[in-house]
């Protein structure tokens, strides 16, 4: 779609809002993905994150149809990416809190509008590339520095995790959504 200097690009579709408890993970295998949270070594954190994120920086740099939504109302692989470099600012944030106070408590987020207010579909996929390697590389520096495993964090819904248990449940879902740009949708 061309636009001109006046024009504003539609917004997309958004997506049915993801209302599910995730925090599962944590304790089985994901039916969809295959990551086991709970065969994950927290110590691992820093080396999954940087392995994940090279995965990001290849699909968001080579990939043809980056900004094709296989649905109307499914992400993108750009869409997708942006997620990730958010959630890898926004879990290097919690992290950080939960390293000042514990029980620390994270204020909510919702990812929806935040896609849509921050216009994931408009995003430069090589500077997302860059974007999210950069954050990657910070949290995963983060992760190495952790020494208490057993801190604690409060969700704005109530989930507790412990330092471990956060770990666990953040590599799920940048791993998730490697899978979710890789299925192939009917």
């Amino acid at each position: 779609m061309d636009l001109g200097p006046d024009d504003v690009a539609p917004l997309p579709l958004a997506p049915e809002p993801d209302d599910k408890n995730w925090t599962w993970v944590i304790e089985r295998p994901c039916p969809d993905c295959g990551f086991d949270g709970s065969a994950h070594e927290p110590t691992a954190t820093a080396a999954v994150i940087r392995t994940n994120a090279a995965a990001w920086v290849e699909q968001l740099t080579t990939r043809p149809d980056v900004r094709t939504r296989p649905e109307p109302a499914v992400w993108s692989a750009l869409e997708y990416g942006c997620h990730v470099r958010d959630v890898y600012r926004l879990y290097e944030y919690r992290l950080s809190l939960i390293e000042a106070e514990s029980p620390a408590t994270f204020p909510n987020w919702d990812q929806d509008e935040t896609a849509i207010t921050q216009r994931y579909d408009l995003q430069d996929p090589a500077v997302v590339a860059g974007e999210l390697a950069t954050a990657a590389e910070s949290l995963a520096a983060r992760f190495e520095s952790v020494t208490d495993w057993s801190r604690v964090g409060l969700r704005s819904d109530g989930a507790a995790f412990t330092t471990a248990t956060f770990s666990q449940y953040l590599v799920h879902d940048p791993i998730h959504h490697l899978w979710d740009i890789r299925v192939e949708r009917s």
